[in-house]
């Protein structure tokens, strides 16, 4: 059936979160989620001391079956993601699901300090060994190829580590060709509500016949669950004002460690201001320009402080769409924060605010829907990268996902309750540029109906995406 064909035909999703608000869910749904067998055979627990209990029963991780996946053909695997993400349990769960494998957590001083003398006999194991944090000890790494080339078995190592490990300068570049890197979001909503989080596959499949029901989520429930973030921790904790100390304490413990661990920054209060400016301009063009001279910050150390933004999971730039390939590497990246809790909570975003119709929601709506897109894209059944697309006369499309094979889809985020013809207008100059290449637009909205908006354009309520099916 060629795509054509497919838009004829209307997916329908009988999904029963559909109708669900958020703020109850958020405070209930954590003494539901499954128990997890943690006999450890044997191998050390060590470990066990850097999760809490209660969190041992946590929300299953699309990645772990791609960090299984990658352990059965390739020697090393990366799980690199934002701090308290889930990275140590996730891995943890790998390991002992796995017979003989073993496991060392680097924040353990005395672990940490045996690495540091002995990295070579440190590393020496005969099944999969977990490191976790391994960029805290980076001579590790040239221990590590050495042992995979000596022996090149899949599934020797599992790696974590709270840094973009290939973007550290003071890594070695020991592991290309022979690694895997996975990364690990904050948790989805379709992995908090156990729903399907397939919206990228069904995109590309269905087009514009994809389809919800009414769904009964609203303006007030969308920006609760923009707010509430993904941070485990923070989902965990049913009352804002908590959330509100994990994120401060977050933002605190990431520029005195993560951050200083990776490189030296003359002021941190600096860093701390740029978080609070990053954060206005969420789902904004990042113009260094324009945020070094708000801030009085020389445009050499914006740029550097941006790049360990990033390489520590906090920001994402998300590259500008064109037909020209080396236009897109030139043009203005698009600002994301990693989370959206954590950028709600930076500018002062409350529940007081959200009830507002007045409130600039847009931006925050857009970063927690783009956030989600980009969490997809890491277990989507084809490869898709996610760029935005705006030209020099002002036309804007705020997601645009291309396939490998060229195909197209664009999105359109809108707080409103109501959708509005002109709300397509970037995307079917999209679809005018492409031809054929474009698969379909939508709209993504906080009100209820799917509705079609003329050829291979449709609205669809924002719960579209988590719970669109994954197959």
């Amino acid at each position: 059936m060629n795509v054509r064909s497919q838009s004829l035909v209307t997916w329908q999703i009988d999904h029963q979160w559909c109708g669900r608000s958020t703020m109850k869910e958020a405070a209930d749904r954590p003494q539901r989620r499954r128990q997890i067998d943690h006999n450890s055979g044997g191998r050390s627990t060590r470990g066990d001391s850097l999760v809490a209990m209660d969190d041992l029963a946590l929300y299953p991780r699309r990645p772990e079956s791609l960090v299984v996946e990658a352990l059965a053909d390739t020697r090393v695997v990366i799980v690199n993601g934002a701090r308290q993400v889930g990275k140590s349990t996730l891995a943890r769960l790998v390991t002992r699901k796995t017979p003989g494998s073993g496991e060392r957590y680097l924040d353990d001083p005395s672990i940490r300090a045996a690495a540091e003398r002995d990295p070579a006999g440190f590393v020496r194991h005969e099944g999969l060994l977990l490191i976790d944090e391994v960029q805290r000890v980076p001579d590790l790494l040239l221990s590590i190829k050495y042992e995979v080339d000596r022996d090149p078995r899949p599934g020797r190592y599992l790696l974590t580590g709270s840094a973009r490990l290939l973007g550290l300068s003071n890594l070695p570049d020991a592991l290309p060709g022979r690694s895997e890197t996975i990364e690990l979001w904050p948790l989805s909503q379709g992995e908090i509500d156990s729903a399907a989080d397939g919206f990228v596959d069904a995109a590309f499949v269905a087009g514009p016949g994809l389809e919800l029901p009414p769904c009964d989520l609203r303006r007030p429930d969308y920006l609760a669950r923009a707010m509430r973030g993904g941070y485990p921790e923070a989902v965990r904790r049913a009352a804002a004002r908590r959330r509100g100390r994990f994120f401060e304490s977050y933002v605190t413990d990431l520029i005195a460690r993560d951050v200083r661990q990776i490189s030296d920054i003359e002021r941190p209060a600096d860093m701390r201001r740029l978080l609070g400016a990053l954060a206005a301009r969420m789902a904004g063009l990042a113009v260094a320009e324009s945020i070094g001279r708000d801030l009085g910050v020389p445009r050499t150390t914006l740029k550097r402080y941006l790049d360990l933004l990033e390489l520590v999971f906090m920001i994402r730039r998300i590259p500008a769409w064109s037909s020209n390939l080396v236009t897109r590497a030139v043009a203005t990246p698009k600002l994301l924060m990693v989370d959206s809790g954590l950028g709600a909570h930076l500018i002062g975003f409350t529940a007081g605010r959200a009830r507002d119709v007045n409130a600039p929601a847009g931006p925050l709506l857009e970063n927690f829907a783009l956030g989600e897109i980009a969490r997809q894209i890491a277990w989507s059944d084809e490869p898709v990268r996610l760029y935005h697309y705006r030209d020099r006369d002002g036309v804007e499309v705020d997601g645009v996902l291309e396939r490998a094979s060229g195909e197209i889809v664009g999105v359109e985020v809108k707080a409103a309750e109501t959708v509005r013809d002109d709300d397509f207008r970037g995307l079917r100059h999209l679809a005018r540029r492409l031809g054929d290449r474009f698969i379909a637009g939508f709209v993504l909205y906080s009100g209820a109906e799917s509705l079609p908006f003329g050829d291979r354009m449709r609205a669809l309520p924002l719960a579209a995406l988590w719970l669109a099916p994954n197959r």
